[in-house]
């Protein structure tokens, strides 16, 4: 079972947050999801379980648990297409974007339009 956790302290690492899950059950990956242009965590991350019972009843025992002075939230994580986020769909975003485009001229020294 694949578990979503968030509100995680920036100092939390992929090996402290499968040490949380192990002493529920076989955790097969966790991994804290780094920013890719900072490579800093974004205080949230993914565990697998291999045990669905196991993967419960952590998520119950975990969830409002305290972590390095911080409330984590702890819930079965949704799959892709359920998240919402960006790729489906798009929204009306057509057209030529008028004529209040700016444009990088350079002359302008400290700002970039």
């Amino acid at each position: 079972m694949n578990i979503y956790v968030s509100n995680l302290s920036f100092n939390v690492e992929d090996e402290d947050l499968r040490e949380f899950f192990a002493e529920y059950g076989e955790v097969t990956s966790a991994r804290v999801i780094m920013d890719k242009f900072t490579n800093k965590s974004r205080g949230f991350g993914f565990v697998e379980m291999a045990d669905e019972t196991a993967a419960q009843k952590a998520i119950g025992e975990l969830d409002g648990g305290m972590v390095e002075g911080r409330a984590i939230r702890v819930s079965v994580a949704k799959p892709r297409e359920e998240r919402g986020g960006s790729n489906g769909g798009g929204g009306n975003f057509g057209g030529s974007g008028g004529g209040n485009r700016r444009s990088f001229s350079g002359s302008n020294s400290g700002s970039r339009w």
